[in-house]
């Protein structure tokens, strides 16, 4: 029994290995990063039109309704959606294998440790939300993501279970930020790139990932705030977090700074497209 587990387990690692050979499936995936990068950018317009009064939702599903809203921009969110899907299924794989699975030899990634297995598994989980949030807007059933997390936490809050599990979440989200915070003020993110890109990468990277990382962090913390003060209507996400920055003393000039710090992060995702290491 544990011998044809063992062979079933190297089965799926071999074809796993034989699709990531593919440059196709390579180059679909890459094309993720692309549309990563075009989602940030409506972000970062969505966020400098709030500074200067114009209403908006400055989250994906503000950017994704924005382009679906714009002539062909369905068809963009199809390609979007396939590409978002190639990209899970590479960090699947990467799951498997373990990161950077085109630099391996016969696909061995025993020297991988669980963390990195780990974080490739959730961000196959993240882009798999995307190409989902994709095809909603796509086939014209997207709704507000803020409002959906809004109701989600006022069921969650009915419960002492459900209070716990948004404590748990809103930390969660704190620890991604802070490693987003940490990837971009030490430049590790340089570790994920290959060859030789441009002076200007280094600075794209740190600006970007520190003004995701407050950004997504800062939304971890109104969750936790949401549930002490029974108010699930500060409990939506990116798009709250960035409504309560506005809100803040010189609101408009920081909103201005995040909407630059996440159209940053934009173009560093284009960078990742030709550079990253897979």
């Amino acid at each position: 029994m544990a011998q044809n587990e063992t062979n079933r387990a190297n089965g799926m690692s071999r074809a796993v290995d034989r699709a990531t050979d593919s440059n196709t499936f390579e180059r679909v995936a890459r094309a993720g990063h692309v549309m990563s990068g075009f989602v940030h950018l409506l972000i970062a317009y969505i966020i400098i039109q709030l500074a200067f009064g114009t209403g908006g939702n400055a989250d994906q599903s503000g950017a994704l309704g924005a382009l679906a809203a714009k002539p062909g921009g369905r068809f963009v969110l199809w390609v979007a959606m396939v590409a978002f899907i190639a990209m899970a299924l590479w960090r699947l794989a990467e799951t498997v294998l373990g990161p950077h699975v085109t630099e391996k030899s016969g696909g061995d990634g025993d020297d991988t440790s669980l963390l990195d297995r780990a974080k490739a598994f959730g961000l196959a989980v993240v882009y798999f939300a995307f190409a989902f949030s994709a095809y909603q807007f796509a086939s014209g059933g997207g709704k507000s993501s803020g409002q959906q997390n809004a109701g989600m936490s006022a069921r969650l809050m009915e419960s002492g279970g459900g209070k716990i599990l948004l404590v748990v979440v809103g930390l969660v989200a704190i620890a991604i930020g802070g490693y987003h915070i940490y990837k971009g003020a030490s430049k590790n993110f340089l570790d994920d790139l290959k060859g030789t890109p441009s002076k200007l990468v280094e600075p794209l990277g740190v600006v970007g990932c520190v003004a995701k990382g407050l950004v997504i962090a800062g939304a971890g913390v109104l969750v936790i705030v949401a549930v002490v003060n029974a108010d699930p209507s500060k409990a939506t996400g990116l798009d709250g977090a960035v409504k309560t920055l506005g809100s803040a003393p010189f609101g408009q000039f920081l909103l201005v700074l995040a909407g630059l710090g996440i159209a940053a992060y934009g173009l560093y995702s284009f960078v990742m497209a030709r550079y990253a290491r897979m």
